[in-house]
């Protein structure tokens, strides 16, 4: 089975290389700081990860964290390399990446929608875009982390990652403003909460009630910003950002934030 490289041990992407370890492929993974593997074969740079490797997965930050782990690694790349994008980092990161790698490396990019605990038990739905050849190459191996969705060509699994993450996260900071309002009103939380959760917002309302989701205010505020939305997503992600104390915190938190 071909070996494959997983760079990225945060939050998400640790779960999901343990899940690919029980798969049978050999794998290394990397990270940027150290000491993270827990019991898996650790490389100490994103280069000696990727060598030998048939597949390359990143499951890293942002389009900076990514381009800098490219240029260490990309060069290397021997032709028939598969490289797998599932960091969130918008389709003009993926484009730039994909001019970055070498002839005969192909790229699929391959976000995912979920948290950590779908992580754990492949319960992800991982949203990928790319050629149908190189689909079909990486699809075994994506399912071993969830529900495979494919999006179309090139760049559409992290154009629709943006899509559906600026409407959960526009629709989670609407519900903290629409408790604000029944406050100010003297209507009670499960009263609102009750009557929205039966609506068009019954999702948003699920996901602003969420306790076990961890999703950080920071990265939500990164991934609506890749978006360069209108002026309603522009003034979520300054309301995500005016609350620099929460932003390790889930994206849940900010509906008390904007409640105040």
């Amino acid at each position: 089975m071909e070996k494959i490289a997983f760079l990225g041990l945060g939050r998400m992407g640790l779960p999901m290389a343990r899940r690919l370890a029980g798969t049978g492929h050999p794998l290394t993974v990397w990270n940027r700081t150290p000491g993270r593997a827990e019991g898996l074969t650790e490389a100490a740079s994103p280069a000696e990860a990727a060598q030998g490797a048939g597949i390359v997965i990143t499951m890293l930050a942002d389009p900076a964290a990514v381009e800098a782990v490219a240029g260490q690694v990309a060069d290397g790349l021997a032709p028939g390399t598969l490289w797998i994008d599932m960091s969130s980092i918008g389709p003009d990161a993926t484009a730039a990446l994909r001019d970055r790698l070498p002839d005969g490396v192909a790229l699929v990019d391959a976000p995912v929608l979920g948290s950590v605990g779908p992580a754990a038990t492949g319960g992800l739905t991982v949203v990928a875009g790319g050629r149908t050849e190189d689909l079909d190459r990486a699809q075994p191996v994506l399912e071993t982390l969830g529900t495979v969705l494919r999006c179309g060509g090139p760049g559409s699994g992290a154009a629709l990652k943006l899509v559906v993450i600026s409407a959960m996260v526009g629709g989670v900071a609407l519900i903290g403003e629409t408790l604000a309002l029944a406050d100010s009103l003297g209507l009670s939380e499960e009263l609102a909460l009750g009557v929205l959760a039966n609506g068009p917002l019954g999702g948003a309302v699920a996901r602003a009630r969420s306790r076990d989701s961890d999703f950080p205010i920071r990265l939500a505020a990164k991934d609506v910003g890749l978006g360069a939305g209108g002026p309603v997503l522009t003034a979520v992600r300054d309301q995500l950002l005016a609350h620099p104390d929460l932003a390790e915190q889930d994206l849940s938190r900010i509906v008390d934030a904007i409640r105040g």
